[in-house]
């Protein structure tokens, strides 16, 4: 994606076990939960209607999708794509915050 639309791709993922600490996610989980009470949880379409038809008192909404797409399990990235792939880490948490350059840069660099 980063060749084909020619973009610098900045990725930063929250690490592991962060999201309990995350302030929105606590103030719409509880409104989920009254949302859901006393409603059997049947299928994926019903839960995404009654995670999507929740909105907190303060007015945060929700919106959410079944992704009914189907994805490979068991994609292996070989080392070789993943080098040429133009991942430039991050210097606080490189493992987690990175840029991805279009391939391009590489041989401009060299």
């Amino acid at each position: 994606m980063s060749n084909e639309f020619d973009l610098e791709i900045t990725v930063c993922h929250f690490p592991p076990g962060t999201s309990k600490w995350n302030k929105i996610e606590h103030r719409l989980f509880s409104f989920i939960s009254k949302n859901w009470r006393g409603r059997p949880l049947v299928d994926r379409a019903t839960i995404v209607n009654l995670i999507s038809n929740t909105t907190t008192e303060q007015g945060l909404k929700i919106k959410g999708v079944v992704d009914k797409k189907i994805y490979k399990k068991g994609i292996i990235v070989k080392e070789t794509e993943l080098k040429s792939c133009n991942i430039k880490p991050h210097k606080f948490h490189g493992e987690w915050n990175y840029t991805i350059e279009p391939s391009y840069f590489l041989s401009k660099k060299i």
